[in-house]
């Protein structure tokens, strides 16, 4: 018995699609996958060296890339009546926000963006936030550099920037705009309290890993979708054939 196929271009058009698609999207996903994976590898590679000291000099914003994932230290003061409250920030125990803050690096008028740490949503009034404590003075505090406190999305037009504001996003060079102050290229992700004072915070920040199966699971899904499209036009060319 002979199969034969009968091919037909509209079928074969809508498969290439369908298949280019599938692939490109797969394809998407372990490049997320694979990039979340490098930025873990450069945590634990920044955790095992010592700390990286910061001083007074501005790091030129091409160099910020390069200490990514570092362990940092740093001597100053909180500037206290600059908070920002970034909105929707995932934690383990919950919903909240994460405290974004600048700190005057000592003896200088250069500051860095700290992420202090995340804070609980009152469900009911969005906009009354938690007590947490401050430090006063001069004190040393360690974390981790990273270029911005990540991104989510965005809707409708953003607020100003100001002291007290509850914002979506916000970056270390929007917050030099909006404050005046001069500010390092990168943040710090804060690792510890600083003392006594520095109360009523979490800082489980979420693994550069964070998702890395969740990516390999959706590359999985659009290839699968791929080859079932190719599968499913060679299936049907031959049954096409077959009853002619």
């Amino acid at each position: 018995m002979v199969m034969a196929f009968r091919f037909k271009w509209i079928p074969f058009a809508a498969t290439v699609l369908v298949v280019a698609l599938g692939v490109s999207l797969g394809r998407w996903q372990d490049r997320r996958a694979a990039g979340k994976s490098a930025a873990e590898a450069r945590l634990q590679a920044g955790q095992a060296g010592a700390p990286l000291v910061l001083g007074a000099a501005a790091l030129p914003a091409a160099e910020a890339a390069q200490i990514e994932y570092r362990r940092v230290r740093v001597t100053g003061e909180f500037v206290a009546n600059w908070p920002l409250y970034l909105d929707n920030r995932p934690s383990p125990k919950g919903v909240g926000f994460y405290l974004l803050m600048p700190f005057r690096i000592a003896g200088s008028d250069q500051h860095v963006l700290v992420a202090r740490g995340w804070l609980p949503r009152n469900m009911a009034v969005r906009e009354q936030l938690p007590p947490y404590g401050t430090p006063a003075g001069t004190v040393t505090l360690e974390g981790v550099a990273r270029l911005h406190p990540g991104h989510v999305m965005q809707l409708g037009t953003a607020p100003a920037l100001a002291p007290g504001a509850i914002v979506q996003n916000a970056t270390a060079a929007e917050v030099a705009a909006a404050s005046g102050l001069r500010m390092q290229p990168f943040i710090i992700e804060q690792s510890a309290p600083a003392n006594a004072q520095d109360s009523g915070l979490s800082r489980d920040w979420p693994a550069p890993a964070s998702g890395v199966d969740k990516h390999r699971g959706y590359a999985f899904q659009w290839y699968a979708l791929a080859a079932m499209a190719a599968l499913f036009f060679v299936v049907t060319g031959f049954r096409r054939g077959k009853q002619n």
